[in-house]
């Protein structure tokens, strides 16, 4: 044969699924035909498309048609009259079925492969233009016209010698087939209805009604149980609202909506998917499709914090006709897919018509706590006798969601375990987000060298997905293995983002990659490397908020202006984000550019007032000005409810403290009582009130052991800001903590050293070591004091008898390369 239909199907190409039945009428009929049409017995050909009428199920029905024209296309004859009768009986039987339904795609293109058979090559060619049309993507009708264009540039477009019985009933093919291509077009009038299932929605339920509205016929919402304003919006948009007490059935809730729509399409979404603006034309355009079942659409999944820029982009299934047979499944996670014919690939569609996914956002996520919702539910499928890979996968993905890398690795195993040595394990949809969550998995878990590994496995059968190699590059850097996790983020720009249907991560191919890549460069200390990248990274995707502050840090590392820095960050941005901002505040404030992070920071608060974190990140940045009662002030301002409260409210009393004020300190520690700041911090904040105020007598009470570590921080947070005269009213008591001398001495000690008071540092060693026995940490200690005052030979002397006492003493060991090297 010239030319063919599609790329070769019989038997043993049934299922495109793992789980997919066989398809037995096809198998049957296929097998039936091509005897037939091997003995001549066209009459016997024709009545097994009678017989496939009669299969009940529409799609099994289509199948078998579909094998039975190709049976026919695959008569064998070296001549025109050997082969002519079998394509006539070819192009009568589509064309039959395009009288029926002329929108049929493959269909079309068959009849028009048997008219080229015949000779007739204008309506083949009107035939396969007409297919493509249709489906731009059916496989083979380009090369089909193009097989048209050589045929007559060579002169054989003239009549064939068939036999004159296929001669006399040419004309009549020939005008059938152009009339079939005329008909073959979108259909029209069809209706879409939109199934939601919401409760609890009216954050973001008008955002995702207002941008689908206009594009459907009809909106069917079933409430589990809102207690807010969400059947308020979905009644203003006009939706049809079914209010069902929630059962714990995802699958139950959504089979609710799809009984009530009356569309012939139905499309579901979550309240917090946003249909993309413009898109709206193309997801109706998709009605007139009716040769398919199903669409699949591009949803790209927020993930993080701060909308800081990082997604997942999937191929969802999203819009599929409305038949009774389809329903969704599972309590959680529910899947229709198997309900649809996964054995005809050509009924299904990817589309370029995009959903904004924003229901992974940290901030979404933790108030509507979905992780420990959909644990409960997956755990209870588990109970109820369910044991899947994709229940596993599902399991694992929840816990990994709420920070459980542990939990989230046995899940991940187990799927793994279960469909790693299956031969079609490529066809199960979620095996790409698997995989690289496995990895991902390991890797957080500290198996880096197992997920480098698995990695290479992976990518044995599923080449080109960029995601695990830059869970490998991650992985390579854990293992202290810098070259090859630059050599392996270097692979990850060669190839770019993975495609959609490996649900891949945006930007792993691209700025993940860059930003990542210019901050090893930094780790190495190679910052005239480094800067350019991240520069890059910002520049070329400024959605990415990750980049920001490794950018500012290596900037401001190689000694650049704040003042620069702020303005290089500014000037990646179209419009500068509050988040933006917040990040740019803190690489500035650990840089000590605290003038320079207020600024940001009081930009941040001027567009979000209510912002907890960045008006606490203010207070601090007050503080590391001893601008104490400013600070005080702005810490009080965070919410009693906030994630940060505790928080803000031991600024706060430090603020009062520090400015000497016991009063207003009394008054903001019984705040942080309420707020639940730990106890043994409150008791330290207490002893320091009660000494400001004349109130500890002859010395402070003990305090617990859980003070320890809050008051050398704060200590140590006095003397960054060269606050002496605080200081010293807190100092007093380090004795009160529950540790031996020495240890007090000992930590003292550490702190002056950090923060270049050397002289105190030297009186508490100097206390050690007089005081006995003779200690390697403080003769250590001793000698790091004398390499601050360039005393090198006191140093290698302290040195010397510190390894004399500990042979490996770190800190002396360090000594020693300082001065020799």
């Amino acid at each position: 044969m010239a030319l063919r239909l599609t790329d070769p199907v019989g038997p043993s190409a049934a299922s495109s699924t793992p789980s997919a039945p066989v398809a037995a009428p096809a198998v049957l009929l296929f097998a039936r035909a091509q005897r037939l049409i091997a003995t001549g017995d066209l009459p016997g050909y024709r009545r097994l498309f009678a017989e496939a009428a009669e299969i009940e199920d529409v799609h099994r029905r289509y199948e078998a048609r579909m094998r039975l024209l190709e049976a026919g296309l695959g008569v064998k004859g070296r001549t025109p009259a050997a082969v002519g009768p079998a394509f006539a009986a070819v192009a009568d039987a589509a064309l039959r079925l395009l009288d029926a339904e002329p929108r049929e795609p493959a269909v079309v293109n068959v009849a028009g492969i048997a008219l080229y058979e015949l000779g007739e090559l204008t309506a083949a060619e009107r035939l396969f233009a007409a297919a493509g049309r249709l489906d731009p993507e059916l496989p083979h009708t380009q090369a089909n016209l193009a097989e048209i264009a050589r045929r007559r540039s060579a002169g054989l477009d003239g009549p064939l010698p068939l036999p004159s019985g296929v001669r006399a009933r040419l004309k009549d093919l020939r005008d059938r087939g152009r009339r079939a291509a005329d008909r073959a077009r979108p259909a029209t009038g069809l209706t879409l209805s939109l199934c939601m299932i919401v409760k609890d929605e009216e954050a973001m339920l008008g955002q995702c009604l207002a941008a689908v509205r206009d594009h459907v016929d009809e909106i069917v919402v079933v409430d589990t149980g809102s207690t807010d304003r969400t059947i308020e919006i979905a009644r203003e948009f006009g939706a049809t609202v079914l209010e069902r007490e929630w059962i714990g059935d995802f699958s139950a809730a959504r089979n609710v909506s799809f009984d009530a729509a009356a569309g012939d399409w139905l499309l579901f979404l979550d309240a917090d998917e946003v249909l993309v603006d413009g898109d709206g034309p193309r997801l109706r355009e998709l009605c007139g499709r009716t040769w398919r079942e199903a669409f699949y659409v591009t949803e790209t999944n927020h993930t993080g914090n701060l909308e800081d820029g990082t997604a997942v982009t999937h191929n969802a299934l999203r819009l599929f006709r409305n038949r009774p047979e389809y329903r969704f499944e599972g309590r959680i996670h529910e899947q229709i897919a198997h309900r649809l014919p996964g054995f005809l690939p050509e009924r299904f569609e990817s589309t370029n018509v995009r959903i904004e996914h924003y229901g992974y956002l940290g901030a979404v996520r933790d108030a509507k706590e979905k992780s420990r919702r959909n644990i409960e539910l997956l755990e209870r499928q588990v109970a109820e006798g369910l044991d899947s890979p994709f229940l596993h996968f599902n399991l694992g993905s929840e816990h990994a969601a709420a920070g459980d890398s542990e939990a989230a690795l046995a899940a991940f195993t187990k799927a793994w375990d279960m469909v790693r040595d299956d031969p079609a394990k490529t066809a199960y949809g979620f095996l790409p987000s698997l995989s690289s969550r496995l990895i991902k998995a390991m890797r957080l878990c500290g198996q880096d060298a197992a997920a480098l590994a698995r990695g290479e496995e992976v990518l044995a059968f599923l080449p080109g997905f960029t995601d695990v190699v830059f869970e490998q590059a991650l992985a390579a850097r854990a293992l202290g293995d810098g070259d090859r996790a630059a050599e392996l983020l270097e692979t990850c720009l060669e190839w770019g983002d993975a495609p959609s249907g490996y649900s891949a991560t945006v930007g792993c191919g691209t700025f993940l990659a860059l930003s990542a890549l210019g901050d090893l460069r930094r780790e190495q200390g190679r910052l005239d490397d480094a800067e350019p990248l991240l520069h890059r990274a910002l520049v070329e995707h400024p959605r990415f908020l990750g980049t920001v502050d490794p950018l500012a840090a290596t900037m401001l590392a190689r000694c650049a202006d704040p003042a620069t820095v702020v303005t290089t960050v500014h000037g990646a941005f179209d419009h500068v984000t509050p988040a933006a901002r917040f990040m740019l505040a803190l690489a500035l404030y650990e840089a000590k550019a605290v003038q320079e992070a207020e600024v940001e920071l009081r930009a941040v608060l001027d567009a979000q007032p209510d912002a907890a974190v960045p008006r606490l990140a203010l207070a601090e940045a007050l503080l590391s000005q001893r601008r104490y009662a400013e600070a005080a002030d702005e810490a009080l301002m965070v919410d009693a409810a906030a994630a940060c409260a505790a928080d803000a409210a031991r600024s706060a009393a430090f603020a009062r403290l520090a400015a000497g004020d016991a009063t207003g300190a009394a008054r903001v520690l019984d705040h942080a009582r309420t707020v639940g700041l730990p106890a043994g911090e409150v008791a330290l904040l207490d002893a320091w009130r009660a000494g400001l105020a004349g109130e500890a007598g002859s010395g402070p009470a003990p305090l617990p052991a859980a003070a320890t570590e809050p008051l050398m921080t704060m200590l140590e947070a006095l003397l960054r800001v060269t606050d002496v005269d605080a200081f010293a009213t807190l100092v007093g008591l380090v004795d009160a903590l529950p540790l031996a001398d020495r240890e007090r001495r000992e930590r003292l000690a550490r702190l002056y050293l950090r923060r270049g008071f050397l002289e105190s540092a030297a009186d508490e060693w100097i206390a050690v070591v007089r005081e006995g026995p003779a200690d390697a940490d403080a003769l250590a200690g001793l000698g790091w004091v004398a390499v601050g005052r360039a005393l090198p030979e006191d140093a290698l002397l302290f040195a010397q008898e510190a390894l004399s006492l500990d042979p490996g003493h770190p800190a002396a060991l360090r000594i020693l390369e300082r001065v020799h090297g």
